[in-house]
C-alpha cells in the first residue's frame, strides 16, 4: 500500500492540541485539524448534494476542505518508541 500522506481528524477531541501533537509524534505522519471540526453531518450533506447533482463530483467538494492547523511529527524514532510504549 501507500504510505499515509496525512491523518484528518475530526470531532470534538480534535481541539486538544497536545493530544493532536501526540498523535503526529507517535504515527510520525502529520495530523490535519479542519476549520469545521464536526464533519460528520458535512460529510453527509455533502454525500447528499452529489447524490442529486447538486455538485458535479468530488473534485469540486476537494476545496470545500479548509485545514486550521497541521501538527508535523517532531520527535525522532526513539522518541517515538518511547511514547509508543506508554500509550
Amino acid at each position: 500500500g501507500e504510505p499515509l500522506k496525512a491523518l484528518r481528524v475530526d470531532g470534538g477531541a480534535v481541539a486538544n492540541n497536545f493530544l493532536m501533537q501526540f498523535q503526529a509524534d507517535i504515527l510520525g505522519t502529520p495530523v490535519e485539524r479542519p476549520k469545521m471540526r464536526e464533519t460528520t453531518a458535512l460529510g453527509a450533506a455533502y454525500l447528499a448534494g452529489l447524490a442529486i447533482g447538486f455538485w458535479s463530483g468530488l473534485d469540486e467538494l476537494k476545496d470545500k476542505a479548509v485545514i486550521e492547523r497541521k501538527f508535523e511529527p517532531q520527535c525522532d524514532d526513539a522518541e517515538k518508541e518511547k511514547l509508543y510504549a506508554g500509550w
